[in-house]
């Protein structure tokens, strides 16, 4: 009995509760995040200035992809629509129509378009910022809502400043100073410079680290999650917060093992291992779709080279990934069963070895998707 208490208090000193109840209260919170936690970033600016493009790029889509925002130099969003994440429903990206145009007045911008809806603003500019984007600033600081500023087409400054023999870093500290003489009487405040067709170049990754400090921790772990994977910084943030997640998954198998019902506790641990696994292989960027995208992208057969690994086609094929991880759990499922039995300290027995079991399975499951996303940035030759 000393020996199964010493493994809980083991537990309880690992999640940093000092009961059973409150550390379980505290795993809730933990797999909340990754399930229920909506994030909603709006996107705004003038007409013609590249919302929706950035829109798209956020959600790992190309503007020609099917249910990528339509883009174009005429505004296309007449009123807030929304573009759900594709394969994290509950991050959503709200492209807001320009301010200033003939609907939507820059005096009643925030009423109009529901400022309460969102967690926080990009204001988007392609140019310059004008007055309308300072005046749309300065609402949302009385709105008491964060904003950040982004100059998009980047990319294309630089070509062509490059044309005339001017070097990128000049262009760039132009483009800065530009930007911050424009946005002088509002502090003035960092301005991101990125290009939506790709976000490894420039200050894409300032921003996102920027938002992650900002954001509650819920809110960050959506965020993180959510972006495309475009560099190795990206990949490693979104391993560390799927590997800090495992002790809660594992946490709430121990719980479900000390329930006196048979079958209970390996159902419920496969279910949560193949819903886990499966966010971190969207996540990683490791389905046909985001991989065919990236392959067309550099030239390379991205897509084989994946297919090599049998976790990665295990959670493809659903049913297959199911069957997988019921037969490894199957065994110490027995074991818990038999644990049930014995008077008091059989349900504490059960609990713990439910939570390393789960413990030791998913981490090892992630590392090995976290593997396989490193060679593939690798391959695409992305730092």
């Amino acid at each position: 009995m000393a020996d199964q208490q010493d493994d809980l208090r083991a537990l309880l000193i690992d999640s940093g509760e000092p009961t059973w109840e409150r550390d379980n209260a505290k795993t809730r919170e933990e797999v909340d995040r990754l399930d229920n936690v909506t994030l909603n970033i709006a996107v705004t600016g003038e007409s013609g200035v590249g919302k929706s493009s950035f829109v798209n790029a956020i959600r790992g889509l190309k503007d020609t992809d099917e249910g990528a925002a339509p883009t174009g130099e005429v505004e296309n969003s007449m009123v807030p629509t929304m573009y759900p994440h594709p394969t994290m429903p509950n991050v959503n990206l709200w492209d807001l129509p320009g301010i200033g145009s003939s609907m939507f007045k820059a005096e009643t911008y925030m009423k109009d378009v529901k400022y309460q809806n969102y967690d926080f603003f990009i204001i988007v500019s392609a140019l310059r910022f004008k007055d309308t984007d300072m005046m749309l600033a300065n609402e949302i600081k009385k709105k008491k809502k964060d904003f950040y500023f982004v100059r998009t087409k980047t990319d294309r400054d630089v070509t062509q400043e490059e044309r005339k023999g001017v070097r990128e870093e000049a262009t760039l500290q132009k483009i800065r100073n530009n930007c911050l003489d424009n946005l002088r009487t509002l502090g003035p405040p960092p301005v991101f410079l990125i290009t939506s067709h790709n976000l490894e170049r420039f200050d894409f990754q300032e921003l996102v680290n920027t938002l992650e400090r900002d954001l509650p921790d819920n809110k960050r772990d959506a965020l993180v999650l959510s972006l495309p994977v475009y560099s190795k910084e990206c990949l490693k943030q979104k391993y560390n917060t799927f590997k800090n997640a495992v002790w809660a998954v594992a946490i709430t198998s121990g719980a479900i093992a000390t329930a006196p019902v048979p079958g209970l506790s390996l159902a419920c641990d496969v279910a949560m291992i193949v819903s886990f696994l499966t966010k971190c292989y969207y996540s990683f960027g490791l389905d046909d779709k985001t991989l065919e995208r990236l392959s067309e992208r550099v030239n390379k057969p991205i897509l084989a080279m994946v297919r090599e690994s049998s976790l990665v086609m295990a959670i493809t094929d659903k049913s297959s990934l199911a069957t997988k991880f019921a037969m490894r759990l199957g065994v110490a499922g027995v074991v818990e069963s038999l644990c049930r039995f014995v008077p008091v300290v059989g349900s504490v027995a059960a609990a713990v070895l439910s939570f390393s079991t789960t413990q030791y399975v998913l981490l090892e499951e992630v590392e090995e998707l976290y593997s396989v996303a490193k060679r593939v940035l690798e391959m695409a030759e992305l730092n």
